[in-house]
C-alpha cells in the first residue's frame, strides 16, 4: 500500500474534515476523497462516515489508524535516521514529552543535565495530557514521556515500561496578596468558600476529591484554557487554585502557594518503549529523579 494514502487517512482522522486535510496536505477535496474511497476498496471496508460537519472514522477505521500511526511514526524516523547518517548527525534524536507542569521545571533541568554529563544530543520536547503523550509513546513518536496518574490514571500496558520516579505534592496557588498567602499546611474547609478555577479534569478531581475526605467541597466556579491561563486568573484576583508542587519554583511574582494539610498527590512515572530504547533515556530517567530526591 502507497503510504501516501495512509498519509492522507490519518490526516483526515485528526483534523475531521477532507477538505481541512486536503488544504494541509496540499491535495484537492476531490484527490483526498478518492485516496480515501481506493483505501477502503482495497481494505473491504468503509473506514470513515460522513456526517453533517465532517468526517470521523468508523470502528474499523479507528483500529487502522492506530496501526497507521505506527507504520507512518517508524517510516518517518527511517527517512529521519538515513538523511542524519549522510549528514554526519550525532547519533539518534531524542524524542521527550511531558505534562505541561513538568515540561514547565524538572524535565529542561534533567536534559540540561544530560547533556552536560553525555554531550551533544539533538532532542526536542512536546508537552501534552498523559493520556496523548501515553498514545505517542505506543505510536514510537516519542522516545520517552513524563506523566502523572492524576485521574483518570494510566494504563497498565505490556507494551511500553512504566517507572516512578517519586510523589508530587499538590499546593494551592494564591494572588500575592491574598490574607493565606505563605500560610500553611492549611485544612482545605479554610478555603471551602473561595473560588477555585481549573484548567484539566484530573486536578480537578483531586481537589474534589481532597476536599470530600475532608468533609467539605471546592467551588470550581471557573475554568482556564490551560495552566497559564489558570495561574492568571489567581494572579489577577478571580480565584485560587490547586498546582502541581513541582511548579511552585516557576510561578510568576505576583502569584505564591500555601500547602495543605495531608496534601493530595500524584505519581511521576517515566514511560518508554518496551523495545529497541532509545540509548540516552535510562541516563535522562536518572536525572529526572533526583528532582523527587
Amino acid at each position: 500500500m502507497d503510504l501516501t494514502v495512509w498519509r492522507t487517512f490519518v490526516t483526515v482522522c485528526r483534523v475531521g474534515s477532507l477538505s481541512a486535510a486536503a488544504i494541509e496536505l496540499g491535495h484537492t477535496q476531490s484527490a483526498v476523497s478518492r485516496q480515501i474511497a481506493g483505501l477502503e476498496r482495497r481494505l473491504g471496508v468503509a473506514l470513515v462516515e460522513r456526517q453533517v460537519r465532517g468526517v470521523r472514522p468508523t470502528a474499523a477505521g479507528e483500529v487502522f489508524r492506530h496501526h497507521a500511526l505506527v507504520v507512518l511514526n517508524e517510516a518517518d524516523r527511517a527517512v529521519r535516521a538515513v538523511r542524519d547518517v549522510r549528514d554526519g548527525a550525532p547519533g539518534r534524536p531524542l524524542a521527550v514529552g511531558a505534562t505541561p507542569s513538568l515540561a514547565a521545571g524538572i524535565v529542561p533541568a534533567a536534559i540540561r543535565r544530560l547533556l552536560d554529563d553525555e554531550g551533544p544530543l539533538r532532542w526536542s520536547l512536546l508537552p501534552g495530557s498523559s493520556a496523548d503523550l501515553y498514545d505517542r509513546v505506543l505510536a514510537r513518536d516519542l522516545d520517552i514521556a513524563v506523566v502523572t496518574d492524576a485521574p483518570p490514571g494510566l494504563p497498565d500496558d505490556p507494551r511500553v515500561e512504566r517507572r516512578l520516579l517519586g510523589l508530587d505534592e499538590m499546593v494551592v496557588v494564591l494572588p500575592a496578596d491574598h490574607p493565606h498567602a505563605g500560610r500553611g499546611p492549611l485544612p482545605i474547609h479554610e478555603l471551602a468558600e473561595q473560588t477555585w478555577v481549573e484548567d484539566n479534569d484530573g486536578s480537578a478531581a483531586l481537589l474534589r476529591r481532597h476536599a470530600a475526605r475532608a468533609g467539605t467541597t471546592a467551588r470550581i466556579d471557573l475554568t482556564a484554557a490551560d495552566l497559564p491561563g489558570k495561574i492568571a486568573m489567581v494572579a489577577t484576583g478571580h480565584a485560587i487554585a490547586l498546582i502541581p508542587g513541582v511548579l511552585a519554583g516557576t510561578l510568576r511574582a505576583d502569584v505564591t502557594t500555601a500547602t495543605l494539610t495531608d496534601p493530595p498527590t500524584r505519581g511521576i512515572y517515566t514511560i518508554t518503549p518496551h523495545q529497541d530504547q532509545h540509548p540516552a533515556t535510562t541516563a535522562l530517567s536518572a536525572h529526572l529523579t533526583t528532582a523527587f530526591d
